[in-house]
């Protein structure tokens, strides 16, 4: 069993707290990586590195905005040696930092944790985060499907879009979360009875990597509800073009027969009966009546008004 390890935490720590509290020596790119600004579209990859006598890992936290139908990332940097954990959080602008309270509540709970035991409790908390990210997710989308009948087709394009932006996000965080943890889990990742996950935390890593293949499982699952959402939508649009074209073609029917008639009597032949009539005039509109309801009767007859 590994002895209890100093917590040390930095909250967006300068070059010059960085360095002076440090366990251990890191190659400078490392302490570059760990400095830099967290920016998603980079692509922070969450890992677990084992480095000789120290291990390094990176961990995004999701954090939900309901209100403003948003998530973001605060970056989480580890550096674990048996006898310290080193973590640093990385706020992002106009965000509040993370917050460790139910984490360090975890670890008076658990009395003296370990480096490898401070490591879970931060895994953990990252699980139980998708998970809770993923059920937001859930109720946007069944706000959506019950939206799509009454809301304007660019709002529906547009939270469709976003939704979908938000699921291919999110598994790009989650995946390589889940195979961070696997690597623990394997035992790839410096694991022994010196070491700084020792053999007592497998089954926890185990359960939290279940945790992170429940919340996969969980996004796929979102996933193909957001497609169910979308296709609904296109026919939904595509049966309302058709109710569109098929009025225009009522429309053009009903105006055949009169044009023609119109047509007919409008050529001005000298011989025409009906020009000499007194009543002509009446009977081409009593013909153009006749002819109208009488489409009218027939579309209704084979049900196609």
């Amino acid at each position: 069993m590994s002895p209890a390890a100093r917590w040390i935490d930095l909250l967006d720590p300068s070059r010059e707290e960085l360095l002076a509290e440090i366990p251990v020596q890191l190659h400078p790119r490392a302490v570059e990586r760990i400095l830099a600004q967290t920016r998603i579209d980079q692509d922070p990859r969450p890992t677990f590195e084992p480095h000789g006598d120290y291990v390094f890992g990176v961990l995004l936290v999701p954090v939900g905005v309901p209100e403003e139908d948003r998530v973001f990332y605060q970056e989480i940097e580890l550096v674990l040696t048996p006898e310290v954990a080193l973590t640093v959080r990385k706020t992002p602008p106009y965000e509040r930092p993370f917050d460790l309270t139910a984490l360090e509540q975890a670890c008076d709970a658990h009395g003296a944790p370990t480096s490898g035991v401070i490591a879970y409790y931060l895994v953990d908390e990252v699980a139980e985060r998708y998970l809770g990210i993923i059920d937001l997710l859930d109720a946007e989308i069944d706000e959506l499907e019950s939206g799509i009948e009454r809301w304007p087709s660019a709002q529906v394009r547009k939270r469709l879009s976003e939704l979908r932006r938000d699921v291919l996000q999110i598994r790009r965080t989650l995946a390589p979360t889940r195979d961070a943890v696997r690597r623990i889990v394997d035992g790839r990742v410096d694991v022994g009875e010196d070491a700084v996950f020792d053999r007592s935390l497998e089954l926890d890593f185990a359960e939290a990597s279940d945790r992170l293949l429940r919340a996969t499982e969980s996004l796929d699952v979102s996933r193909d509800l957001i497609a169910s959402a979308r296709d609904y939508h296109q026919s939904k649009i595509s049966q309302e073009q058709n109710e569109v074209v098929k009025r225009l073609a009522v429309i053009a029917s009903l105006l055949l027969l009169p044009t023609f008639l119109v047509g007919v009597y409008g050529q001005n032949f000298d011989h025409m009966p009906e020009l000499g009539w007194r009543l002509g005039y009446a009977f081409s509109w009593g013909l153009i009546a006749l002819s109208t309801v009488a489409q009218l009767a027939f579309f209704r007859w084979k049900k196609w008004i």
